[in-house]
């Protein structure tokens, strides 16, 4: 689901610190002992092609490394990104820009130092992490952005670079999927132009032909979703909630702005502790909002089974 701008808001403001280039070296990427070259799932950015990868994360998950390249401590990330790049077939494509070599596109991220990893969704810039980490701890990351993508409807293939990667006659092919029912594709090609009322409208058409349109339900509280968070400060909605931890409204905003972003375990935790000391009427607007949740993570989904049983507990 797609509300990017031709423009996106990426702001120059200052340059990137280089001080790597003074740790230990290691040989450019595709000679022993450096990072792989790009190609497959792995796509070197420069200004000539950087606008049209943020156009690209309209319709795919992007995540950038900015680094330099012959620094070890880059290359190692830059190793690891690359493989899992790879292991994951086209879920996200990762970007490399060589923050020496293109100053003024990685100020545009708006970081202090390399190597940093960025997520850009929709044309927007999401900062995931600075420096090194491990290899669990960065899978939990790229998960956390591949979750975020889809709820907000990013849900395409990277295609495959060329160069040393995998080719692409070897990752597996995908299923070809069934055409969606008259509504639904109404209600997507909706959400494609950002007429989240039109899509609202045909979702909730479609659950009136047929209540069991599981597919309608979830569509329909996703798109609730976005609305309730299209123009929504999270600093300034955190702020309202930790101002006032009783106030339901507040709190409903919060859990939003976090299920929006990927944060399922702590929306869901925000309402249910929330259910013990409120009033009947809170309590079905806790209710509704938790059931809408449940909805978008999916019935089945471990968090929801946990949440309902204590959503029941908490009502009954």
């Amino acid at each position: 689901m797609t509300n990017a701008t031709p423009d996106p808001t990426f702001a120059v403001r200052g340059a990137v610190d280089l001080s790597a280039l003074n740790r230990p070296q290691s040989p450019p990427p595709g000679e022993p002992g450096g990072a792989p070259s790009a190609g497959g799932y792995v796509l070197d950015v420069t200004d000539a092609n950087f606008q049209q990868v943020v156009q690209d994360s309209t319709t795919y998950p992007v995540v950038m490394l900015l680094w330099i390249p012959t620094d070890k401590a880059n290359a190692e990330l830059g190793e690891l990104l690359g493989r899992l790049a790879e292991e994951y077939a086209g879920k996200f494509l990762l970007g490399r820009l060589d923050a020496q070599a293109y100053p003024q596109v990685a100020a545009a991220f708006q970081v202090q130092g390399v190597p940093t990893v960025v997520a850009v969704l929709q044309g927007q810039p999401l900062p995931l992490f600075q420096g090194a980490a491990p290899e669990e701890q960065v899978r939990g990351v790229l998960d956390q952005v591949l979750a975020a993508a889809e709820q907000n409807g990013v849900t395409g293939r990277a295609p495959a670079q060329g160069g040393e990667g995998k080719p692409p006659a070897e990752v597996e092919a995908e299923p070809v999927e069934e055409p969606l029912p008259p509504l639904h594709q109404e209600a997507y090609d909706a959400i494609e132009r950002d007429d989240l009322d039109t899509a609202v409208a045909a979702y909730e058409k479609a659950i009136k032909q047929d209540p069991k349109d599981a597919l309608a339900v979830a569509g329909l509280a996703q798109v609730r979703l976005l609305q309730r968070t299209r123009d929504v400060d999270l600093q300034a909605a955190r702020t309202a909630a930790a101002d006032a931890p009783a106030d339901v409204d507040a709190q409903l905003g919060v859990a939003d702005m976090d299920m929006f972003g990927g944060k399922v375990e702590d929306a869901l935790a925000r309402l249910l502790e929330l259910l013990p000391g409120a009033d009947a009427d809170a309590k079905e607007k806790l209710r509704v909002r938790l059931v809408e949740y449940f909805e978008i993570v999916g019935p089945t989904d471990p968090r929801v089974v946990k949440a309902r049983q204590r959503l029941a507990i908490s009502l009954y």
